[in-house]
């Protein structure tokens, strides 16, 4: 990891950009995710506590200067990315965070609800996401929260862009999205094997998320910078999905081909180890290959390069993910995997670096009223977005 960090003067300039605190909001809670058992830490976990722990320390002797009091609160991991938050967590000394949740102390044990009610802001640099239950959560309890699973001080840079011009650009975006009616992807494998995917974008509304939270009831990723939608999923009655066609996703060296049918993976066509394993997965739990996000980042045009963690490199370009959907407007939900472990959104990035054998050769947006707009070629978009 980098050494870089925001100072103290710069965290508070973040929580006046990021969510405009208004007088009624008193409290900041900053929430960190513990290892356990069953997911055992890793060095970048242990500097993500420890670099939320100097959050904490820096923020908390500014109080006259940002008017929050500002909380560390820490909680069993959910054992995947997006399932749901737990009942309690507790309350810690930033000198002195836990690196196992058996060296927790259940008499600073809090109710989750309390936590929630309690902080009008919320940061959650965690080890696994938590914007699915957060997103879920804010309009019943009235928080606004910043989502930054995976954050490392590498994507520090990142958050000194001007959030401004990204949220019009998104904001772009979410307008053509709005409008469109369905997405047209081909990909090329190895530069020759085109797979050509069909993404139906009726009945649906886009979400622009451009780093900005000033409203009371949201939460989204920090660092930001991507719009997104769900596909239609054909929950009215007689209007089936139209998303269809073939998906390839590259995993380690292998490209998985998955086999979309209905807004499902109903397949894997490609062969190889991978590939069995993704088929086995898919069949045992086939939520998990619900279409749930077309992504469209737009960071890259500003200089940011991939690093590896999916909370920046998904701002970057388009992405496809799969599973849980509902927190984003769809239907996909924790009821329809078998098990809390098992609920996943798992985003894909189109970018080079992170899959070099599978490139996105265009992107076309049909709207609604026929028309249709190019969106991407080679990877990269042709509209203009002006200046």
């Amino acid at each position: 990891m980098s050494n870089e960090n925001l100072t103290g003067p710069e965290l508070g300039a973040l929580i006046e950009r990021v969510f405009k605190p208004r007088p009624e909001d008193t409290a900041l809670a900053i929430l960190i995710d513990l290892p356990d058992d069953e997911l055992v830490d890793n060095p970048e976990w242990l500097e993500r506590r420890r670099l939320a722990a100097g959050w904490a320390r820096a923020l908390s002797p500014g109080r006259d200067g940002h008017g929050l009091d500002v909380s560390l609160i820490c909680y069993r991991n959910v054992r995947s990315n997006n399932a749901d938050l737990p009942a309690a967590g507790w309350r810690v000394d930033p000198d002195h965070v836990p690196d196992h949740v058996n060296d927790t102390d259940p008499r600073r044990t809090v109710g989750f609800d309390q936590v929630l009610t309690g902080n009008q802001l919320i940061l959650a640099p965690t080890e696994l996401s938590t914007t699915a239950p957060l997103k879920m959560l804010a309009p019943r309890f009235g928080f606004r929260a910043a989502t930054m699973p995976g954050f490392s001080t590498a994507m520090v840079p990142a958050l000194r862009l001007d959030y401004t011009e990204i949220d019009r650009r998104v904001r772009m975006l979410k307008e053509r999205l709005d409008r469109s009616r369905g997405a047209d992807i081909r990909f090329l494998v190895d530069g020759g094997e085109e797979h050509r995917l069909h993404l139906d974008l009726r009945h649906r509304t886009a979400h622009a998320s451009g780093g900005l939270f000033p409203e009371p009831g949201v939460a989204g990723n920090l660092p930001s910078g991507e719009t997104y939608i769900v596909p239609y999923e054909g929950e009215i009655e007689g209007d089936p999905t139209t998303t269809g066609g073939r998906l390839p996703i590259q995993l380690g060296d292998e490209v998985v081909v998955f086999d979309i049918e209905n807004n499902r993976v109903a397949g894997v066509v490609s062969t190889g180890p991978t590939s069995d394993r993704e088929a086995a997965r898919l069949s045992a739990e086939p939520a998990a290959g619900n279409v749930a996000e077309l992504g469209l980042g737009v960071l890259a045009d500003f200089g940011i390069q991939p690093i590896g963690e999916v909370l920046l490199d998904e701002k970057l370009g388009l992405h496809i993910a799969l599973g849980r959907s509902e927190h984003f407007g769809g239907q996909v939900g924790p009821h329809q995997f078998s098990k809390p472990e098992a609920v996943v959104h798992q985003d894909h990035v189109y970018l080079p670096q992170l899959q070099p054998r599978v490139a996105v050769a265009s992107a076309v947006l049909e709207y609604q009223d026929g028309s249709t707009e190019e969106l991407m070629r080679g990877g990269m978009y042709t509209i203009d977005f002006g200046t």
